[in-house]
């Protein structure tokens, strides 16, 4: 099972490719799984909101997650794999945080409860009741998303309770992990893929970024040179990719993500399920000078 120690580095949330049929295709994600562990990074979140995860079944979860344990196995390496299991609603989130565990995922990745609208109290209560079951629980704020503002105090009461190892943060600037660090918290990855080289100075142990999906190496680069001191290279290099991630979330993601693993060849379709569309041909013109 994953601990505090080990969130740090780069987590990369990979896509769920589909063929052109709608159906999961298993061959592509073994590949874009395969890729990435064999750039060296930290962890992998299989059925992310990158991994479309909405629209993903609980059969299709347990194929995707052999397929990533078979990858993995392939490459020689011991990433941790981790699970999104959160939901809008508690008694699921916990049936699918249990399913997960059970799969064999060193962690889950719990999003704040959606659309409901809850209460910091009825947010912690989740929680609570979420990390009751035993798999470490990556807190995951992306508000943007949820339409939920959680109070600094809510965070760190969540990060407070057992069974809660971290945080993703997918805030809209970096005053939260600035305020985390400066209380002492647990670890904080960054979510928000423009803010990345920001919020490690803030204080973030790492990042967890869907942009990673595409030249990884760059990416791994990046955040080892930030780990080794060299913060000016590591600024460098953060700035070269930025062009590319404003680019990767200019339509909604993960389109450009597939569109461009597509193209490349490494999957076998940009497919994905509605209502998510494929990216316009403007957007395809901007990226291919990533091929």
């Amino acid at each position: 099972m994953l601990q505090e120690k080990d969130l740090h580095g780069i987590y990369v949330p990979i896509i769920t490719p589909f063929d052109e049929e709608f159906e999961v295709d298993a061959a592509s994600f073994y590949n874009q799984a395969y890729n990435l562990f064999q750039d060296e990074i930290d962890g992998l979140v299989v059925n992310g909101t990158t991994g479309e995860s909405p629209t993903i079944t609980k059969d299709e979860l347990g194929v995707l997650f052999a397929t990533a344990q078979a990858a993995r196995d392939a490459a020689h390496v011991q990433v941790p794999l981790i699970v999104g299991t959160g939901t809008n609603d508690t008694l699921s989130t916990v049936k699918k945080t249990d399913e997960a565990g059970k799969l064999g995922a060193e962690a889950a990745l719990v999003v704040v409860p959606y659309y409901n609208r809850p209460s910091q109290q009825g947010i912690i209560a989740h929680f609570r009741k979420v990390a009751s079951v035993g798999v470490p629980v990556i807190l995951y704020d992306v508000p943007h998303r949820t339409g939920v503002t959680l109070e600094l105090d809510t965070v760190r009461t969540i990060l407070d309770i057992d069974g809660v190892i971290g945080m993703k943060d997918s805030t809209p600037n970096t005053q939260l992990v600035t305020e985390l660090t400066r209380l002492g918290s647990k670890p904080v990855l960054c979510g928000e893929d423009s803010l990345l080289f920001a919020a490690l100075q803030a204080g973030a142990k790492g990042v967890m970024s869907a942009s990673a999906n595409v030249e990884t190496e760059r990416f791994v680069s990046f955040i080892r040179q930030f780990a080794n001191g060299a913060q000016e290279q590591s600024r460098q290099a953060f700035e070269e990719l930025l062009p590319l991630i404003r680019l990767l979330f200019q339509e909604p993601n993960p389109a450009p993500l597939k569109w461009l693993l597509h193209q490349q060849g490494i999957i076998e379709s940009g497919t994905l399920r509605l209502p998510l569309l494929p990216i316009t041909e403007n957007l395809q013109a901007k990226l291919a000078s990533y091929l």
